[in-house]
């Protein structure tokens, strides 16, 4: 990957962490909890995802830690929403089109940082999967909602896509840039299905219980 390229997905991370933190300010806020409180769940819904991929994997240290920046970036969103949508009505639709292109991003780097450590393909997917997903599914359960990810909406399913349509493109010869740009497409590609055209997952339901 060149050195350029680098920078680019570097501030696009840094970009997919601060829509990751809008979207936990909001879910605070629809909770009515104090400033205190929004940051936090802020933290946890930017970066718990990347977190708990690193200690699973024994990546040390914790990519926030070795670079704070993404904490600033954080407290940075942390503080516009609670400042400039305390009086203007938050942009959902935008939000959700800009967090399909954060989830796309997170699931293909981190499906490439666990393929650095030799691990097995479905270990890769998890793992990709993890730091797509991970930060919503924590702000959602200490928020108290059910997880996105355990409802109809196509969002970790959309990320599984785009990180097997990766690793099949890295298996047959591909590049590494084309192979991860392609699977960011299909993530994107699903996620915008499942809010424009109301892509879903069947639902599981049992039968009435007799009476």
């Amino acid at each position: 990957m060149s050195e350029q390229l680098g920078d680019v997905l570097y501030i696009a991370d840094l970009a997919g962490v601060a829509v990751f933190a809008i979207s936990g300010a909001l879910a605070a806020g629809r909770k009515s909890l104090d400033w205190l409180g929004v940051i936090v769940i802020s933290v946890v819904t930017a970066i718990g995802g990347g977190t708990t991929r690193d200690i699973l994997l024994d990546r040390t240290p914790v990519f926030w830690i070795q670079d704070p920046t993404y904490l600033f970036v954080i407290l940075a969103a942390s503080f516009f929403t609670m400042t400039y949508f305390r009086y203007n009505k938050p942009p959902f639709r935008f939000l959700l089109i800009a967090d399909a292109f954060g989830l796309a991003l997170f699931a293909i780097l981190g499906a490439g940082i666990a393929s650095a450590f030799d691990v097995n393909w479905i270990i890769i997917i998890i793992m990709g999967t993890i730091t797509g997903v991970a930060g919503g599914v924590f702000r959602d359960i200490i928020t108290n909602e059910i997880p996105l990810i355990l409802q109809r909406d196509f969002y970790a399913t959309a990320a599984i896509s785009g990180i097997l349509m990766y690793l099949l493109l890295m298996q047959f010869g591909l590049g590494e840039t084309a192979s991860a740009f392609s699977g960011m497409a299909i993530v994107v590609s699903l996620r915008f299905a499942a809010i424009f055209r109301g892509l879903r997952l069947p639902v599981f339901r049992l039968p009435d219980e007799p009476r």
